[in-house]
């Protein structure tokens, strides 16, 4: 799980929704930080571009799962 998050784009990954974020173009999940953006990211279902709850999901799980794993390891480091 580790690997998979290390190999992964590098964070921040933040979403970018049209009429939310933004007022015109697609949206998108963004990332890396300003001076040092990474490529955007664009997911399409069968039914055409994913919804502004699922773009979230992902953008979130960037950073949301290697400070899970961190918890978990820190957890068990209390029990060993």
């Amino acid at each position: 799980m580790v690997s998979r998050a290390t190999a992964a784009l590098p964070g921040p990954w933040w979403s970018s929704w049209e009429g939310r974020d933004h007022e015109s173009g697609d949206s998108f999940i963004g990332t890396g930080v300003d001076g040092a953006r990474g490529p955007d990211m664009y997911v399409i279902t069968d039914d055409g571009p994913a919804g502004v709850e699922t773009l979230d999901f992902i953008a979130a799980a960037r950073q949301d799962v290697p400070a899970l794993v961190a918890e978990v390891r820190r957890l068990r480091s209390l029990y060993t």
